[in-house]
């Protein structure tokens, strides 16, 4: 009995392997790995090390990767051959290692790239000097809009107004990319403002104290606000004036004369006669 109930189970065994083994035959796609093997594949030139806007590309800095032939876009570089000889290509944005080299992202052979390629038309790019407590902390990066604000002094009263509004930001000290990791404190902040914006810039450095007021993504363009002074500091409401009423006495009118006169009967009229 034994022997017998071993038995069974033993050919139980094989045969629940077997049915598992033909499942799985069964399972799988013929197909499949033929069609894996007929994907057509191509290399495409790839980011190797991370590269900052503006440098120049070398053929150190990539490398190829093998990319499906059906999921190519244009502009994709497919050789190292434009980067081999000539006037060298530049970056007009940061990339990253693995990403794809693209036309669009590379300057022309031999051109100069400055922040002038990331200029809105028609505006200019001006510093202004900053430090932690009037740069935000070190919180402001490229691309973020700022309010500038000044401080000075007028009739001896300290006052503060903003200037410009919805500045967008397009350089930290000589970088015009924003940094991973912690805030960094600047000392100039460029800007980029319109020509008149530009004159009332200058001249706000001059006659005060510039701070940034970080804007968010949401806000209104412009919106009306007004200067505020020492005393608008406090919520305290300032004392009606007293107005010193001063009465006077009308003086007393002046009094008749008195004048002597004698009444003159004639029949029967009779006259009322003032002597002199």
């Amino acid at each position: 009995m034994k022997f017998r109930t071993f038995a069974t189970i033993l050919v139980g065994t094989a045969l629940a392997g077997a049915g598992s083994f033909a499942v799985m035959n069964i399972a799988v796609n013929p197909g499949s790995a033929t069609a894996m093997q007929e994907a057509q594949m191509v290399d495409v030139i790839v980011v190797r090390s991370e590269i900052a806007f503006g440098q120049a590309i070398e053929p150190a800095m990539l490398m190829t990767k093998s990319w499906p032939k059906d999921a190519l876009v244009p502009g994709l570089y497919t050789s190292m051959d434009p980067f081999l000889a000539g006037e060298p290509r530049r970056a007009l944005g940061r990339m990253f290692p693995g990403e794809p080299l693209m036309v669009a992202k590379l300057s022309t052979p031999g051109e100069l790239v400055t922040i002038v390629q990331k200029l809105t038309p028609g505006h200019r790019a001006m510093a202004i000097s900053v430090n932690a407590s009037t740069a935000v902390g070190g919180f402001v990066a490229p691309g973020d809009r700022v309010d500038i604000m000044m401080t000075y002094t007028a009739d001896g009263e300290l006052r503060a107004g903003t200037v410009l509004q919805n500045v967008r930001v397009v350089g930290i000290d000589q970088t015009s990319e924003s940094q991973q990791g912690s805030p960094q404190v600047a000392r100039t902040i460029t800007v980029e403002v319109l020509p008149d914006d530009g004159q009332k810039l200058a001249l706000a450095q001059k006659a005060g104290q510039l701070s940034l007021s970080l804007r968010e993504r949401d806000a209104p363009e412009h919106e009306p606000l007004e200067q505020v002074q020492l005393g608008d500091l406090f919520d305290t409401r300032q004392p009606e004036p007293v107005v010193e009423v001063v009465a006077t006495e009308e003086p007393a009118p002046a009094p008749v004369p008195v004048r002597s006169s004698v009444i003159v009967r004639r029949g029967l009229a009779t006259e009322q006669v003032f002597l002199k």
